[in-house]
C-alpha cells in the first residue's frame, strides 16, 4: 500500500511539474513560477471542488431511497458491508453504460451510474460495478482521479492558450515550438493519467469482486459494458477526455485510439483475473 501511494504522489508532483515546464516553454522563467504557483492552487482547488465540477460536467442528478429505489438501496447495502459511510448517489442521463466515483475522502464521496447501465445490466451485475466504484472511495483511489483529471485538463488548456501566457516577446518560443508544446503537453498528462489509472482498477476489480462476493458477476458487467459502451458515444466524455479514466470502463469513441491511449487495463484481462478469482474461491 505505501509503495502504491508513493508511485502515486510521484505521478502527481510529475502532472504539476509538467505544468510549469509547459509555463516555462510558453513564457519563460516568469511562465514557469506562474504556472507552478496555479498548478499547486489548482491542486487545492481540485481537492475542495473536483468532485461537484465532474458531476457538473456530466449533469448527474442525486436521488435519495425515494427517488433511487432498487440501486439506491444496492449502494447502501454494499457501502454496510464494505463499512464505508454512505455516499450520495447520482443518476446520469446518457445511454452509454458506464458509472464511476468520485469525492476527496469516503466521507464526502459520491457514486454515479448512467441510465444505461441501469437499464442493461442485471442487478446481480449492477452490484458487482457498485461494489467495484466503492472499492475506489475505499482505496482513496478517488481523489486521486479526479485531481489528475483537473490538472490535466488544465494543461491542455494552458498549452492551446500559451500565446497568452506572461514573458516578454523575447522569450516567447516561435509558433513551431509552441505548436509542439501543444501537441506533447496534453499527450503527457495523458499518459501520467493512464500510469496512475491501470494498476488501480484492477485494485478495484478485485475488491468489488470481494465486497460484492461475487466475481462472476462483475466480470459479465465488464464485458457487456464495454461491448456496448464502443457504439454510443457519450457527449461529456468526448468534450472531457481527461475524465474517461474515472468510469468503470473507457466511454470514449477513438477507433484504433482507443487501444493507443487506453486509459484502463484490456477488458478480457480483468474477466480474466476476475473468472481466476472465482475458480478459486475468490
Amino acid at each position: 500500500m505505501l509503495n502504491n501511494w508513493l508511485k502515486t504522489t510521484l505521478l502527481m508532483a510529475a502532472i504539476v511539474a509538467l505544468f510549469g515546464t509547459v509555463g516555462m516553454v510558453l513564457g519563460g522563467a516568469q511562465g514557469m513560477l506562474i504556472a507552478l504557483l496555479l498548478g499547486g492552487a489548482m491542486n487545492l482547488w481540485a481537492y475542495w471542488n473536483s468532485d461537484k465540477m465532474v458531476l457538473r460536467q456530466y449533469q448527474a442528478q442525486e436521488v435519495d431511497a425515494q427517488t433511487g429505489g432498487e440501486y439506491y438501496a444496492m449502494v447502501r447495502d454494499l457501502a454496510q458491508r464494505a463499512g464505508l459511510p454512505m455516499p450520495k448517489v447520482y443518476i446520469i442521463d446518457e445511454a452509454q453504460p458506464n458509472a464511476f466515483a468520485t469525492g476527496r475522502n469516503p466521507e464526502h464521496a459520491a457514486v454515479a451510474a448512467t441510465r444505461g447501465i441501469l437499464a442493461m445490466l442485471s442487478a446481480r451485475e449492477l452490484r458487482g460495478v457498485m461494489a467495484h466504484e466503492l472499492t475506489h472511495v475505499k482505496n482513496r483511489d478517488i481523489l486521486t482521479s479526479t485531481i489528475t483529471a483537473t490538472v490535466a485538463g488544465a494543461i491542455s488548456s494552458l498549452a492551446q492558450f500559451g500565446m497568452f501566457f506572461g514573458g516578454g516577446d523575447r522569450e516567447r518560443p516561435n509558433f513551431i515550438v509552441q505548436l509542439v508544446i501543444m501537441i506533447l503537453a496534453p499527450l503527457a498528462a495523458m499518459l501520467i493519467q493512464m500510469a496512475i489509472s491501470r494498476a488501480r482498477e484492477f485494485g478495484a476489480d478485485r475488491g468489488g469482486a470481494e465486497i460484492s462476493g461475487d466475481p462472476e458477476a462483475l466480470a459479465s458487467a465488464l464485458r457487456r459494458i464495454e461491448a456496448h459502451a464502443q457504439g454510443t458515444p457519450m457527449a461529456p466524455a468526448e468534450m472531457h477526455p481527461e475524465t474517461a479514466q474515472m468510469m468503470i470502463v473507457n466511454p470514449l469513441t477513438g477507433g484504433d485510439l482507443r487501444g493507443l491511449f487506453r486509459t484502463h487495463p484490456a477488458t478480457e484481462e480483468r474477466v480474466s483475473r476476475l473468472l481466476a478469482m472465482a475458480r478459486h474461491g475468490g
